[in-house]
């Protein structure tokens, strides 16, 4: 036990809460900050706490409640032992929200268990207010987020965070409790003291039977008959779903066909998981994706509403409605984005991420958890099968396979050349010699060549250019000098064809910008955004109609008719019917980036809306046809490159094949940090390098074998500065996915 001093409470605030070892809440009465405040209810928490009232009765059978308060401080990450008193006996059931006392104040807090005795010598105080009925938090989430904690050193509170969302009290009300379908959207107000109520806390980790929902009086769902065609052209893919309606634990990795309706056979694997009587949970990287998935959901179930969609941009109602749906066993399918991979569906059977490699599946948030890596997590803690899908790979899924813990659920090379465009490359010699202005042309002949034939056939044409805005870098006309903001030395920009530069830190506009070098005061573009793009090619093209898709608009989806989309990586809308070429232009701006992961990125980004492309149109990149990535792209083959990154990374002692943390603060702090880790032997510190604000970065690496103990003792030595009150926070980050 710490000694008070070492609790990191504040000083300033009153601890006559703590117990002399300051870790258990004792019984000492706060009746002097309760006297300050007024009225009826004042008065009554007065008489309640005062030394003359009568003591209260703790419950007869298990009278311990277990309690993560709502504590961010990282030595405090751990569970704190209450009273339950016999008024709240019925309703201090585990995974409810409570309130306490902490350090003479009000916190939020959950229910882990209750249990016969407190390993605590000390006196106990008695819980506050139990402040929902609701077990809102289940065992297995718990259990899993205390996983994850552990694994990205992080707090057990911050992970909770993105598993139970705020408490919608008017919703928790109306919704029905043992109705078997999804109810209505309430988007009504909360009630009072119903925000912020959603407070961490972890229990035990018993895995919920598969009588959960029938215990609950819920009855079975009937499915329509999945479909096997889809899958019938992978060689393992009618196994698969086999073997996840009869209950077992399939791990895949699943490489799609160009062109594969991917929603449609996730939706299959998860009708066959729920025929079979278990429930399912598929993450996806972004709304668009979502929103596809969630269509073709309600096609493969029938629109029974076994299903529903989590995500951020749901409303707080309607949140918390669909969240309360699968807590209580109504719905046995849920689909999502990244917060979703916390879901509390029971008996799960099938867990699958689609895209894995998309960095929304990063969270940006503490202890920044990847996706795939909850999810595998998962797979192993509920005992049930996975899905690790798209149309390219990762080196973590390659890994999977390479280890023999995931099969490969890919096509043959016969039927993926079926289901390819053609792919042509402009870079090579030959092509140069007969086409010189392509050395410098944005869009090439062949690619002019593509989208006029592609056109002219009444199908649509997707240009993917991986810049926005309209010329987001500008330099000196004459001697080719970056042209820098006077005021904050930031990157001059042109936000239109008529609008003078203007910096893309501050937003000053420099009008009368000069160069300093030579005094020249005319610019050019360095690098060209997509809303140029589109402007020059409504002049080529000048009666076809073109359409942008980025950051300012991104669009769903376009008509099956000749029309020229101009969109950044990741805005690709869907075609009816698939594009008729598909041209990716200024391709060494992905092939340059400073990043362990810039090929694997790269092909990700291209393979994703070649995909789009019908196998009978064009792929065009402008790129040199000797590198390994745009052979990959060439023959479709993801998993070819795949293995060489994974080879690369072995080599060289890079994630996945090792662990890595990152530490990135004022160098004193990170310096007192690894000062204060226990580090496993073997491990190696790398930096410092500078970071952004005059911070430095370390980064420091272990084996496989030892990521579990560089985890902790990360997490240990973080406690120990936040016990002590270290003013300068450093951010730990576990496998993150910038390293360079």
């Amino acid at each position: 036990m710490a000694d008070q001093s070492d609790t990191g409470i504040d000083r300033s605030t009153s601890i006559s809460g703590l117990s002399q070892d300051g870790l258990f809440p004792s019984l000492e009465p706060v009746g002097k900050a309760a006297a300050k405040a007024t009225g009826k209810a004042a008065a009554e928490r007065v008489a309640g706490k005062s030394r003359t009232a009568k003591p209260r009765e703790a419950a007869a059978v298990l009278p311990v409640a277990r309690i993560c308060v709502d504590v961010p401080l990282p030595h405090l990450d751990r569970p704190f032992d209450y009273l339950v008193p016999t008024t709240l006996d019925a309703v201090a059931v585990p995974g409810v929200r409570v309130k306490v006392r902490f350090a003479g104040q009000l916190a939020d807090g959950f229910l882990l268990e209750r249990v016969a005795e407190s390993e605590h010598g000390g006196r106990l105080q008695f819980l506050d207010k139990v402040v929902s009925p609701e077990p809102v938090l289940r065992p297995e989430v718990a259990a899993l987020a205390r996983e994850v904690a552990d694994r990205y050193a992080g707090t057990l509170s911050d992970v909770l965070r993105l598993a139970v969302p705020p408490r919608h009290a008017a919703t928790e009300k109306r919704s029905p409790a043992t109705s078997p379908s999804v109810p209505a959207a309430d988007e009504g107000s909360p009630d009072e003291g119903s925000q912020g109520e959603g407070s961490q806390g972890e229990a035990s980790s018993d895995v919920p039977s598969s009588a959960a929902a029938r215990s609950a009086g819920i009855p079975p769902i009937a499915v329509p008959a999945v479909s096997e065609a889809g899958w019938r052209r992978y060689p393992a893919g009618v196994a698969l779903l086999r073997a996840l309606g009869d209950g077992r634990r399939p791990h895949a990795v699943w490489t799609a066909l160009p062109g594969e309706d991917w929603p449609a056979r996730l939706a299959e694997a998860a009708a066959s998981t729920l025929a079979g009587g278990r429930g399912a949970l598929i993450v996806v990287a972004d709304a668009r994706d979502l929103d596809r998935l969630d269509a073709a959901m309600t096609g493969a179930l029938g629109g029974t509403g076994a299903h529903v969609a989590l995500s951020a941009a749901l409303g707080p109602a309607e949140r918390y409605r669909r969240f309360l749906a699968a807590a209580r066993g109504h719905v046995k399918v849920v689909i999502g984005t990244r917060a979703a991979c916390l879901a509390p569906v029971a008996d799960l059977g099938l867990v699958a991420v689609w895209d894995d490699g998309d960095d929304l599946h990063a969270e940006p948030r503490a202890p920044y958890p990847h996706a795939r890596q909850v999810l595998l997590a998962r797979a192993e803690q509920a005992g049930c099968g996975i899905i690790v899908g798209g149309f390219a790979r990762t080196a973590e899924a390659q890994q999977l396979v390479e280890a023999g813990w995931a099969i490969e659920v890919a096509a043959g090379r016969d039927v993926v050349r079926r289901h390819m465009p053609q792919v042509v490359t402009v870079g090579e010699d030959d092509q140069m010699a007969r086409d010189p202005g392509a050395v410098s042309a944005r869009l090439p002949t062949a690619g002019w060549r593509a989208a006029r034939d592609a056109l002219l056939r009444n199908t649509p044409v997707l240009i993917q250019v991986p810049r926005r805005g309209y010329i987001p870098s500008v330099a000196c006309a004459e001697c080719h000098t970056p042209a820098r903001c006077p005021n904050c030395s930031g990157p001059l920009a042109l936000p239109s064809a008529t609008a003078p530069p203007s910096c893309r830190w501050c937003g000053r506009v420099a009008a009368a910008y000069a160069c300093p070098e030579c005094r020249s005061r005319r610019l050019r573009a360095s690098v060209v955004g997509a809303r140029r793009t589109a402007e020059e090619l409504a002049r080529a093209f000048p009666d076809t109609p073109v359409r942008t898709s980025g950051r300012d608009g991104v669009l769903a989806t376009v008509p099956g008719e000749a029309s020229i989309v101009v969109s950044t990586p990741g805005a690709e809308p869907v075609a009816h019917g698939g594009y008729g070429a598909v041209l990716l232009l200024d391709t060494w701006a992905l092939l340059t980036r400073a990043d362990l992961r810039g090929t694997e990125e790269a092909l990700r980004r291209w393979l994703t809306a070649a995909s789009l492309c019908r196998h009978t149109g064009t792929v065009v990149v402008v790129a040199d046809a000797s590198l390994a990535v745009v052979q990959a792209l060439v023959r479709f083959d993801p998993g070819w490159l795949a293995a060489r990154e994974l080879a690369d990374r072995r080599e060289l002692g890079f994630p996945p094949v090792v662990r890595m943390a990152s530490l990135t603060g004022a160098p004193a702090a990170v310096a007192d940090l690894l000062a204060a880790a226990k580090l496993p032997q073997g491990a190696e510190v790398l930096g410092p390098v500078p970071a952004a604000d005059g911070q430095e970065r370390m980064l420091v690496r272990t084996g496989r074998s030892g990521g579990r103990a560089l985890t902790l003792a990360l997490r240990s030595a973080a406690g120990l500065r936040s016990a002590r009150k270290a003013t300068d926070p450093v951010r730990v980050q576990v496998d993150p996915l910038d390293l360079l």
